[in-house]
């Protein structure tokens, strides 16, 4: 994982940016949201491969991926929390 301040945000950068690609639709906008995200799923990405048997604290590629993964699931969730909202 990202070593720093300056790291984390390149790879909520990247993350968010390609999570956004993967998804494209209505999603909260901005690109300090956009990096929150991808930290958040970065963030989640960490504490949640290791129950999933991954390692991804070894390769950059694979924490990337795991961190553009996680993203992916935070709009998912924020997709279905505002439809079951409006």
């Amino acid at each position: 994982m990202p070593h720093g301040i300056l790291g984390w945000l390149l790879i909520g950068l990247v993350a968010g940016v390609l999570g956004k690609l993967i998804m494209p639709g209505k999603d909260p906008g901005g690109i300090i949201v956009t990096i929150l995200i991808g930290i958040a799923g970065a963030l989640i990405a960490f504490y949640l491969s290791p129950m999933l048997g991954l390692d991804v604290t070894q390769s950059t590629w694979r924490s990337y991926a795991a961190a553009t993964a996680g993203s992916v699931v935070l709009l998912a969730l924020y997709r279905l929390i505002m439809v079951r909202r409006a």
